[in-house]
């Protein structure tokens, strides 16, 4: 148990440097008015990976009566894995402008993660 929760007070960095670098390229690429290359679909692919990751942790913590966080630290929790689920949904809109829809997905995403680190007891 204690190592699940090291992982996910230590995997947040991980979580939220992923999806803030790859949301940055994202919107720089789009403002550039570039067609992003294959890799940034891989480092999208990983940045959600790692904030899923952390979703993960959190959600086996809690079912493990584990509070890391208080109830807002679970609610922006929610709220990530609803917002990535509305992408999953949404992907094939999202394709049409895969820079800019994504960088603005992963920077809102880091934006929720920094909130609930913010709830933190």
């Amino acid at each position: 148990m204690n190592t699940v929760l090291a992982f996910h007070q230590n995997w947040f960095y991980v979580a939220i440097a992923t999806t803030g670098l790859v949301g940055v390229w994202g919107l720089v690429m789009a403002l550039m008015k570039r067609t992003p290359p294959r890799g940034f679909e891989w480092a999208r692919g990983i940045a959600i990976v790692a904030i899923l990751l952390q979703v993960v942790a959190g959600v086996y913590l809690y079912s493990n009566d584990v509070r890391p966080g208080n109830a807002f630290h679970v609610f922006y929790g929610v709220v990530i894995v609803i917002t990535l689920s509305l992408a999953y949904v949404y992907r094939s809109t999202m394709a049409r402008k895969p820079a800019l829809t994504y960088g603005i997905l992963l920077l809102f995403v880091m934006g929720l993660g920094l909130r609930a680190w913010a709830n933190v007891s």
